[in-house]
C-alpha cells in the first residue's frame, strides 16, 4: 500500500469513519472514467484541483463536481489573491500526492481549501484517495469537514 493511501486512510481513521476506499482498473485517469468505474454520476466525483497563490506561493485546493471546471476569475476572488498553475513540484511538496491521485484530505501541510456547492446534492460522493487508482466513498457533509473546505462558488 502506497504512503499517499495509507495517510488518506489515516485522515479517515482520524475523522472517526470507517471509510475502504475502492481500488479502480488503471483507465481511471479522468472523471469521467472514475465516475464509470465507481456507477455514478460524473457530479458525484470530487475532483482536487490545486492552484498556485502567486502571492503566497502555496497551494490552493478547489473541490469540485467532475462535470464542473473551476472558473480562474472566479477562483482567484475566492482566494483573494491571483491563481496560476500549479507545477508537479510545488504540488508533491505541499500535499504529498502526485497530480493524477491528489486527495482532499491527508495532505503533508495544512491548505487553504474551497468547496463546489454542487457536490452538496448528492448523498455519497468520491474522491481521489491518494493514488491514480483509489477512491473512497463520503458524504459531501463529512468531506467537507475534515478537508476544512470552505463552499464557494468558483466554477463555470
Amino acid at each position: 500500500m502506497s504512503k499517499s493511501l495509507k495517510r488518506v486512510m489515516a485522515a479517515l481513521h482520524d475523522a472517526g469513519l470507517d471509510i475502504t476506499p475502492l481500488e479502480l482498473g488503471p483507465e481511471t485517469r479522468t472523471a469521467q472514467q472514475a465516475a464509470d468505474a465507481a456507477g455514478c454520476d460524473l457530479d458525484q466525483i470530487a475532483k482536487s484541483v490545486i492552484f498556485a497563490g502567486q502571492s503566497s506561493g502555496k497551494a490552493i485546493l478547489f473541490v469540485t463536481a467532475g462535470g464542473n471546471q473551476v472558473d480562474a476569475a472566479k477562483a482567484s476572488a475566492v482566494a483573494g489573491e491571483p491563481l496560476g498553475k500549479a507545477d508537479a513540484a510545488l504540488i508533491r511538496a505541499q500535499t504529498g500526492f502526485a497530480i493524477g491521485g491528489v486527495a482532499p484530505i491527508g495532505h503533508l501541510s495544512p491548505i487553504t481549501a474551497f468547496f463546489d456547492p454542487r457536490l452538496a446534492e448528492f448523498a455519497v460522493i468520491y474522491a481521489a484517495a491518494g493514488t491514480p487508482r483509489h477512491i473512497f466513498p463520503i458524504s459531501p457533509d463529512a468531506l467537507q469537514k475534515i478537508s476544512g473546505a470552505q463552499p464557494a462558488d468558483f466554477t463555470s
